[in-house]
């Protein structure tokens, strides 16, 4: 930007890449969600996050033999590391198939795009990070969105046994957000990523073995369902979660948060045509309210500009 008023000077090839990227990264996870939904017909919930979470971590760990000078996390790193395996990880894709299959896809983006509300709040609770009334309000009108979205059925009160679990698939993301907080103080996003996936894969194994045990896998013999599932593995969760580290470096967390807004009404439209799920208008209205809450709740605070030459606010 030219120090000269009114004058203009246009995007560059490079931002327009980054911005173009963060796009699509945004339209392959809002198609993520019904194809996750796709897949649980073939596959059973834990079996199917296993080996999906399995491939991501061989992707990755491709990648770190590929990059020089990996750190070996401290032993305090390692437990916060735990912790986001745990909450990030294991609980968190066994709750989220678990719910999503028994609600739509739909649904589950639009309430995970609750995360960041969920987060300020536990902040709140947990580090007693002051609550503004900025933030109290965004996450008040994105919580009446979701209400809006699973808690009204037929003139009743009542939230479906899959929309629970996905609301405890979140909490439990927000909760290894928190984690990941104390471990970008001594790391940086990319190592968390590849230690992180890596450790929650090692920790979803025994609990696919639980599920096989008790309830049975369900195993799809379909190549073409396999295929569908190592893509989504390496392609959404591998591929695009670098894609969007390089384009939050480039064009900032503000810039590349809007960009999330796009996931839940690109699962809204995904679903219709991948699953034939109604486009329903509490959907569209409890959406505009969570993303409407989330975009107060971030807003950045405006301070005084003081005027060097007569010291004045202006």
């Amino acid at each position: 930007m030219n120090d000269q008023k009114g004058v203009f000077m246009p995007m560059s090839g490079s931002n327009q890449k980054t911005l173009l990227s963060l796009f699509l990264v945004s339209i392959l996870w809002g198609c993520n969600y019904p194809v996750s939904a796709y897949l649980l017909h073939g596959f059973s919930p834990v079996f199917l996050s296993t080996v999906r979470i399995c491939f991501t971590s061989l992707f990755l760990i491709i990648v770190a033999f590929s990059v020089k000078g990996m750190k070996r996390p401290t032993n305090t790193e390692w437990k916060y590391l735990l912790g986001v395996g745990i909450f990030g990880t294991l609980l968190n894709q066994t709750f989220y198939f678990t719910g999503l299959k028994h609600t739509t896809p739909a649904n589950a983006s639009l309430i995970l795009a609750l995360s960041p509300i969920a987060t300020i709040l536990l902040e709140r609770i947990i580090f007693k990070v002051k609550l503004t009334l900025k933030k109290a309000s965004g996450a008040l009108i994105s919580l009446i969105g979701v209400f809006s979205i699973i808690g009204v059925g037929k003139g009743s009160i009542g939230i479906s046994w899959g929309d629970f679990n996905i609301l405890i698939a979140m909490l439990c993301l927000c909760i290894s957000l928190l984690f990941i907080r104390g471990l970008s103080k001594t790391m940086n996003s990319f190592v968390i990523t590849i230690y992180a996936t890596v450790l929650g894969s090692v920790l979803m194994i025994p609990a696919a073995g639980v599920e096989g045990i008790v309830s049975g896998s369900v195993v799809s013999p379909s190549i073409f369902m396999w295929i569908l599932l190592i893509a989504a593995g390496i392609l959404a969760q591998g591929v695009a979660g670098f894609w969007w580290n390089k384009g939050v470096a480039k064009a900032g967390a503000g810039t590349a948060s809007m960009f999330m807004n796009i996931q839940p009404f690109v699962a809204i439209i995904a679903s219709h045509f991948i699953l034939g799920n109604p486009i329903l208008i509490s959907q569209i209205f409890g959406g505009i309210l969570v993303l409407s809450g989330v975009y107060i709740a971030n807003l950045p605070s405006v301070k005084p500009i003081i005027n060097a030459e007569t010291n004045k606010m202006v």
